[in-house]
């Protein structure tokens, strides 16, 4: 159990910062943080998956792997409302760290979005000014580093496995909405697999009423099967997914080190081996078991060694 008083710093609240690219494993450290400390609570940082909507699409965590913990900031705006700035991430979050903070729990910042977690903690933010390593909260700032080649080697099975639950018939069902409705959920607009799929739906659009137990995927499958053209189309679509994620890794790890230029203090956690285990299959050596040991010790056991100095400094 964390004590209250070691949760602030010189009088500011002490905020653990989890940052890493696409597909590192940053919201999985941030559960497995928040397990291990207990009185900890998770702040999203992803400017996608605050908007209620597309969870498989945007990759939220399933409630079944959140472990009980309590998570500020995911799935709670309103896309119909538009599109959050930076500037109205920043007073959002700092209401999520007085509300965690007055229960004197471990606050957790998790997210994709670099740009909102230098909103947030920057002491003062300006959108058009260059990092500052003044920041007005306490900070443990953790980036969960992967080598760019076997995150980009993992985003086809990425994209292959939200597709396998279901990420295709939320797509068809957010087009078909915007299609009676120009502006509806507009906040989710940008995020990856919108603009690529909506490109296939216009030749391909889904327009037959899905029923309980059906879904649009399935009967699209059944087209393509028997139309090479339509099947191209959507083969098209995947390989832009793939490449715009792979552009917005690159995007995400220049800016992580950016921060790091700019003066602000990361720790460095090589989680490349895990990763590549759970990629390979258990003839190369994969497999859940030894990439789960060595996640553990490589990022589980040496961020709680950070945290753990973290929370003793005064």
């Amino acid at each position: 159990m964390v004590s209250s008083s070691s949760l602030a710093g010189h009088g500011h609240p002490k905020v653990v910062v989890i940052m890493g690219a696409t597909g590192c494993g940053k919201s999985r450290l941030s559960i497995d943080l928040a397990s291990h400390f207990r009185s900890a609570e998770v702040i999203n940082s992803d400017k996608m998956q605050v908007y209620r909507g597309l969870d498989i699409t945007t990759n939220k965590i399933p409630w079944a792997d959140r472990r009980g913990v309590r998570h500020h900031l995911l799935g709670s705006l309103d896309p119909d409302d538009g599109e959050i700035t930076p500037l109205q991430f920043r007073s959002l979050g700092e209401d999520a760290i007085s509300d965690i903070a007055s229960r004197g729990n471990l606050i957790i910042l998790v997210g994709g979005s670099n740009s909102f977690i230098h909103a947030l903690l920057a002491d003062r933010f300006d959108p058009e000014a260059e990092a500052s390593p003044e920041l007005r909260y306490d900070c443990c700032v953790l980036w969960v580093h992967v080598s760019p080649t076997i995150l980009k080697k993992g985003v086809p099975e990425r994209v292959d496995g939200m597709l396998r639950m279901g990420a295709f018939d939320e797509l068809a069902e957010y087009y078909h909405l915007r299609r009676t409705d120009p502006g509806a959920r507009v906040g989710l607009r940008k995020a990856i697999g919108v603009l690529e799929f909506d490109r296939y739906f216009e030749k391909y659009p889904p327009t037959r009423v899905v029923g309980p137990g059906e879904a649009w995927g399935r009967e699209d499958a059944r087209e393509r099967q028997s139309d090479p053209v339509r099947e191209r189309a959507y083969q098209e679509a995947l390989l832009e997914i793939m490449k715009n994620a792979d552009h917005l890794i690159k995007g995400q790890v220049e800016k992580i080190r950016e921060l790091r230029k700019s003066g602000w203090v990361l720790h460095s956690l090589d989680a490349t081996q895990a990763v590549r285990l759970a990629m390979a299959p258990e003839e190369e050596g994969g497999g859940g078991g030894r990439s789960r040991e060595v996640w553990e010790k490589d990022v589980v056991g040496r961020s709680v060694g950070f945290v753990n100095q973290f929370l003793r400094e005064h």
